[in-house]
């Protein structure tokens, strides 16, 4: 019997976070990955941590430039003859009130976080089709999902690439390529670390039915489950990897709290 070709997976924003975990998890099944990000320096210090060159491969690119996305993917192609899951990772945020957000501020925002996955989909969708299909996970936000202050910008970004993630889902099933997003919730990245205060991570524990914040790992489960086999039947969803924030309802904390007084 002829073994399978080892798969392959593109992961955007990998050098850190929630992106280089995916990348590890990747590789952890047996697949190959491609780790892009802008961040020369970050993406070096990955590529050496993983230490599989064989299985990884280094892509520069700012993910909102359009021109490099048609020579990345073939890159890819080049490299390892396929492709099988784009991870649309990358993004940035602006936290401003919305009458301090500027417009510059916005478009950078909107153009990495929105289009930058629609011009890298567009892209990779040829060499998706040729390896016979797929899957893309595009990772928005909670804050795709409920309204937050100083989210303007990053919030409506993320709920617009929530719905591009239907919209593909769609028009791409023909394909054979399903596609689905993951929207985390306060997540323990070193990011998280540096700008959430104490108080802050104590209003989102009581925000939080779990009462803690997710693992970098837990995200890179969820997406890894997206993009296997094992997902086969799923497109078109948005699986909030949040410890039920979403579902929580104002005033949960204070009845949690009587719960455990009762």
């Amino acid at each position: 019997m002829t073994a399978s070709p080892q798969k392959v997976a593109l992961v955007t924003g990998a050098a850190r976070g929630i992106g280089f975990a995916a990348a590890k998890r990747f590789l952890t099944e047996g697949w190959r990955v491609a780790l892009l990000d802008m961040d020369d320096e970050g993406l070096r210090e990955a590529i050496e941590a993983l230490a599989q060159p064989d299985r990884t491969l280094a892509l520069h690119c700012d993910v909102a430039n359009a021109a490099s996305d048609a020579g990345d993917i073939a890159a890819i192609g080049e490299r390892f003859g396929r492709l099988d899951a784009v991870v649309n990772n990358a993004g940035v945020a602006v936290f401003k009130p919305l009458m301090e957000t500027t417009h510059a501020e916005w478009q950078r925002v909107i153009d990495v976080n929105l289009t930058g996955p629609f011009k890298l989909i567009q892209a990779a969708v040829p060499l998706l089709r040729d390896s016979g299909g797929g899957a893309i996970v595009n990772i928005t936000s909670i804050s795709s999902l409920r309204a937050s202050t100083l989210r303007v910008a990053y919030g409506s970004s993320k709920a617009g690439l929530a719905h591009l993630t239907k919209q593909c889902a769609v028009e791409l099933a023909s394909l054979g390529i399903r596609v689905n997003g993951v929207a985390p919730g306060p997540v323990d990245t070193a990011m998280a670390k540096a700008v959430h205060s104490a108080e802050i991570r104590s209003d989102y524990r009581d925000a939080i039915p779990l009462a803690r914040y997710g693992l970098e790992d837990e995200l890179a489960d969820a997406i890894f489950f997206l993009c296997s086999d094992r997902a086969s039947y799923i497109t078109g969803q948005i699986l909030a990897v949040d410890g039920g924030f979403d579902a929580a309802g104002i005033g949960l904390p204070t009845l949690r709290g009587q719960r455990r007084n009762g």
